[in-house]
């Protein structure tokens, strides 16, 4: 079979038996076809051509992760690679494309714990004042600029949950309703800035729209906002604010360690940020620590 029709069927599997969202099936298809044409191209192959997997081999699976190291994917992008192409591997086998599973001993590096990037809240407070300021021109842009960034660092949402809301995601009690990872829906508040950044754009969004749809935030050219536009309208913004580059990612952290100084619990913070498990919010008590270590450094005579 060709490469296309080995991932086209490996993606029904994905969607369809096992009910996996649009975004998982597609990064899992996507490190499919990687796989495939890497191994296509040690063979002489063209992508276009036949291809047999079934003596595919461990060492070809470690290859493969060896070639996206090179290429600059970061420890914890390797780690997901080695998850998602496991699960590649034992579908091949199951369906007798391969004789083997490949990659069943196959060990994952350990992910990098690097604790978040994350903003003080003062140069939180400088780089929303300096969006709102760009906001005031009236200009749509700046306008929902100005509102996006206020709805990620007030919901800590992940860039991808933002670009995806439409505007009935907005409810009239200062919530959001989210689909997060695995289509798991949740509901977050946000606060007063937030909704009034929120009114402002959308009273202005009419003038960014080029046909009717849902998107709540739209591109210059009046389609759903891209997330590689709001990233770059992060670092924009950060810049023109004068504190340290951030992601959207990173606004998302500092939401969450921001959340924790001011008192809340662990498991409201992962409610709000969609964490399955509550591991993963921990990381952010580190964050928390250190700040109460620095602050006592500083300020305790006997430190």
């Amino acid at each position: 079979m060709r490469i296309d029709d080995v991932v086209d069927a490996y993606r029904r599997e994905l969607a369809v038996r096992r009910g996996l969202s649009a975004r998982t099936v597609a990064a899992y298809a996507a490190e499919a076809r990687s796989l495939l044409a890497f191994l296509a191209d040690l063979a002489g192959q063209d992508a276009s051509e036949p291809i047999d997997v079934a003596h595919l081999e461990l060492a070809d699976v470690r290859a493969w992760l060896a070639a996206r190291q090179r290429a600059g994917h970061a420890r914890a992008s390797i780690a997901r690679h080695s998850s998602s192409i496991r699960t590649f591997c034992t579908w091949l086998c199951r369906e007798g494309y391969a004789d083997a599973d490949a990659a069943a001993r196959l060990k994952a590096p350990a992910a990098d714990n690097a604790l978040p990037h994350v903003l003080n809240q003062e140069q939180a407070r400088l780089l929303l004042s300096h969006a709102a300021g760009l906001a005031e021109t009236g200009e749509p842009l700046a306008v929902r600029d100005s509102a996006a960034v206020e709805l990620l660092y007030a919901s800590g949402l992940r860039i991808s949950e933002l670009c995806e809301l439409d505007v009935d995601s907005l409810g009239a009690d200062s919530t959001v309703r989210v689909i997060g990872k695995g289509d798991k829906e949740r509901i977050v508040p946000f606060g007063v800035p937030a909704r009034r950044a929120l009114a402002s754009y959308l009273a202005v969004r009419g003038a960014l729209l080029r046909a009717p749809t849902r998107a709540l935030f739209l591109g210059a050219r009046g389609g759903r906002l891209d997330p590689r536009t709001m990233r770059d309208v992060v670092h924009r913004l950060a810049a023109g604010a004068g504190v340290p580059d951030v992601s959207p990612h990173d606004l998302r952290h500092s939401a969450a360690t921001h959340l924790l100084d001011g008192g809340s619990d662990l498991r409201t913070v992962q409610e709000i940020l969609g964490h399955s498990s509550l591991s993963t919010t921990q990381r952010y008590t580190h964050v928390s620590s250190e700040r109460l270590r620095q602050a006592f450094d500083q300020a305790h005579p006997r430190a």
